[in-house]
């Protein structure tokens, strides 16, 4: 049997997954209201907004090291079993959650949720640079990325619509049962690497293999592996892990706190959080889209992958920072969540592109180690800031935290631009 198109097939799968890792991470917040009210009845809502953070700081700390250990994990036995062992732990995580009973079980089980979930971002960086072209690359990241969207979009009105006929413990027990079904269609669909797969067509495995380190510039035979020393020696390596750690603590501020915000600010319950919450991720699913395709036709016109990527990255920062000074004083809650989707917009049509660059810059071994590096950094910056919220927005103050996200984007092009001159397989140092 041959399936033509098998890669589409392939990263749709792994954006479906995306969008069960955003259900089951954004479960707590959107249900947080109701837990901490009843867990909790005699604090105060700044004592209930920190219990919060720090539950969420222990996730986002827990998915850094994730990402470090599971970018080893893709590069040792590759992304069919890596997936299904990372998907197949954070199911079992969140059906957990219907155990906890304080700061410290919710604790440990987000933990565990944050270690298993965090295979999701360098096992795809893996199976982008497996299944897909140089010149693909992009668009394929972009369609993973919008299952990050299209799960912040659903994840909120659906856990919203649960809390109607379920409790908050049953919740966690559904949305876990989700996960262990998506195994079955991808054990069966992804059976062996482009290379040896029986259901791809000769055509589309050329295709994939031929244009796996070609760029319009640069062609080479031998694929650059280096050790983990050596890669970090590459000041471009550098470049990828400082943008990393600046710019996606930006996506974090709002996937964590966006419950919490309009609970606190605008004082929404659950149900109301579910009516307006989901806004913000429809920005972030058009710009996906738009990241993606924006860098795939700059390439079929004869851009460099150089001249793309940043072209690409730059500009979604650019349309992060005024919109994220902008949250200063919002208004209306319509208002708010539509500033927040143009800032998720700018943040999607970025971070496509410099999540591809571990695959434009190395070989598929080493793909996975610097995604995996990059990641950790990510999530690092990410527990800072998330730590920070509860003390920066103390009586419901916001504007702190969007000020420093509009440095981050900042600094996230400095080190594209200052770290990474030219963005092209690199070779061995001499």
């Amino acid at each position: 049997m041959k399936i033509n198109g098998l890669r589409w097939w392939v990263i749709g799968l792994i954006a479906l997954a995306t969008v069960i890792n955003y259900i089951d991470r954004q479960s707590l917040g959107v249900l947080w209201p109701d837990i901490a009210q009843e867990l909790y009845p005699d604090k105060t809502n700044d004592q209930r907004k920190e219990i919060f953070g720090w539950i969420s700081t222990i996730f986002i700390f827990s998915y850094a090291f994730g990402q470090l250990i599971f970018g080893k994990i893709f590069d040792w036995i590759g992304t069919r079993l890596g997936f299904a062992l990372s998907i197949g732990f954070w199911s079992i995580a969140t059906a957990l959650h219907a155990l906890a009973r304080g700061v410290l079980s919710f604790g440990i089980f987000r933990s565990l949720l944050g270690v298993a979930e965090a295979g999701n971002w360098p096992g795809a960086a893996k199976a982008n640079a497996e299944w897909f072209p140089a010149r693909q690359r992009a668009l394929a990241q972009g369609i993973f990325n919008s299952g990050a969207a299209f799960g912040g979009i659903i994840s909120i009105p659906l856990i919203a619509y649960l809390t109607i006929h379920f409790s908050w413990q049953m919740i966690f027990v559904i949305v876990g049962l989700i996960g262990v079904l998506w195994l079955l269609p991808w054990m069966l669909i992804v059976k062996a690497p482009p290379k040896s797969h029986p259901w791809l067509t000769e055509e589309e495995r050329q295709y994939i293999l031929s244009g796996q380190k070609v760029t319009e510039e640069h062609v080479s035979d031998e694929e650059y592996n280096p050790t983990t020393k050596q890669l970090l020696k590459h000041k471009e390596s550098w470049g990828v892990i400082i943008a990393s750690a600046v710019i996606d603590p930006i996506w974090w501020l709002f996937v964590v706190w966006i419950p919490i915000y309009l609970n606190e600010v605008y004082g929404m319950d659950v149900k109301g959080i579910g009516l307006y919450g989901w806004v913000p991720y429809v920005g972030a699913m058009l710009g996906a889209w738009f990241g993606g395709l924006l860098a795939q036709n700059r390439i079929k016109s004869g851009w460099t992958v150089d001249k793309t990527r940043k072209l690409v990255i730059t500009l979604g920062c650019l349309i992060m920072l005024p919109a994220l000074l902008a949250m200063s004083n919002p208004g209306a809650p319509v208002n708010a969540v539509l500033i927040m989707g143009v800032i998720l917009f700018g943040f999607q049509t970025a971070i496509g592109s410099v999540q591809t660059l571990p695959s434009d810059l190395f070989g598929k071994k080493t793909v996975g180690t610097l995604s995996g590096f990059s990641g950790m950094a990510a999530k690092l910056g990410a527990v800072g800031l998330t730590a920070l919220v509860p003390w920066l927005t103390t009586g419901g103050n916001y504007y702190p935290v969007f000020v420093i996200g509009a440095a981050f984007s900042i600094i996230a092009l400095l080190s594209i631009w200052g770290l990474c001159p030219k963005i092209e397989p690199l070779k061995a140092k001499k």
